[in-house]
């Protein structure tokens, strides 16, 4: 006989945990994008507080750095935009003709395959048109409209850094602001190891995208290489972007630059995911390589692309939790607060930290 009793407390936590995993799932987009905006808050934080040490208002050193960041992305997208229009509207063309030449490349190979009738058959109104154009339109939309709430959500949080932090204290005892102020400089210099890290990656891909296409003769060789760093920041779909779209342009010039494209780049690209990310990440936020890698595959694995984006700061915070455990525990300063942020301008706060 197995007899299971609950108490009224216990169905009402069950029924309280319950509704708490509800309302996570049905909030999850909306969880997305705040902590998405507080990872950039954090990233940027320390550049609005240099300005104001240097006696620039508040509002205006957070407008002048989010109208920089608009700057930097609008000449970004005036780049590459035009480049990549112009190559699928060139592979719209050409792609009987890239087909054919294709073929006799494979031919020459012992590969026999037929891609031109193939190339001829397809209905280029019914892929552009239709659900098909309504799906991709609807998706571009929501992104749209995430990236503009983030942005305006980071200004906020920039502006209202100083009441949030006092609003914060409020909940904490006497004595213990010390420990929380730790924290809080331990969470940034995360969250500031992470964006360290991530433009490490995406300066190293640039670099070897503009390299390849160059030897490759590829045209708008610059304009695809910072394509290839921007959408590298997205996991899993940001791969298969970055060698995609400057393969397209490399087979436009012959099947076989075509190949040697996509040979380097997908090489680039294991070495970026099993060597060059899990060091880096590594060593800027304070973790050995294998967690690295086991939290992106669990983050993919829980929450699919966004969870690969949230992994990393959620394993590093979690770093942070357990040295201030070890701390407790050990009686001896443990918490990693001593990471160099290098791309970040010195602060009162870091300097008295």
């Amino acid at each position: 006989m197995l007899r299971l009793e609950v108490s009224y407390r216990g169905i009402v936590l069950i029924i309280v945990a319950l509704l708490a995993a509800w309302a996570l799932l049905s909030l999850w987009p909306i969880i997305v994008i705040v902590v998405t905006s507080f990872i950039f808050m954090a990233a940027l934080l320390p550049y609005v507080e240099w300005l104001t040490a240097h006696r620039v208002p508040r509002t205006a050193a957070v407008v002048m750095i989010m109208l920089a960041i608009l700057l930097v992305l609008g000449a970004l997208a005036a780049l590459v935009v035009p480049a990549t229009i112009d190559e699928i509207a060139d592979l719209k063309d050409n792609l009987p003709e890239d087909a054919r030449e294709m073929e006799d490349f494979l031919a020459d190979v012992g590969i026999n395959v037929e891609l031109e009738d193939r190339a001829r058959d397809i209905n280029w109104d019914r892929v552009v048109s239709g659900d098909t154009a309504i799906d991709y339109g609807q998706r571009a939309l929501s992104f749209g409209l995430a990236v503009f709430t983030i942005f305006f959500l980071t200004a906020y949080l920039l502006l209202d850094t100083p009441r949030m932090n006092r609003f914060l204290y409020q909940f904490v005892k006497p004595g213990y602001e010390p420990e929380l102020e730790r924290w809080l400089f331990a969470l940034r210099r995360v969250v500031g190891g992470y964006i360290r890290g991530q433009v490490i990656t995406t300066a190293s891909i640039t670099v070897v995208t503009f390299v390849v296409l160059s030897i490759a003769g590829v045209p708008n060789a610059i304009a695809f290489a910072i394509l290839a760093g921007f959408v590298d920041i997205i996991p899993i779909v940001g791969a298969v972007i970055a060698v995609v779209m400057p393969a397209i342009a490399a087979f436009q010039e012959s099947p076989a630059q075509g190949l040697g494209v996509i040979v380097a780049l997908l090489v680039y690209q294991q070495f970026e995911d099993r060597i060059l990310a899990p060091r880096v990440y590594g060593h800027t936020l304070n973790l050995p390589p294998v967690i690295v890698l086991v939290a992106v595959m669990i983050g993919g694995a829980l929450a699919g692309i966004v969870g690969v984006l949230l992994a990393l700061p959620a394993a590093a915070v979690a770093r942070v939790g357990l040295d201030y455990y070890l701390e407790k525990r050990s009686g001896t300063p443990a918490m990693s607060t001593a990471l160099d942020e290098r791309t970040a301008p010195d602060t009162e706060e870091a300097k008295n930290g």
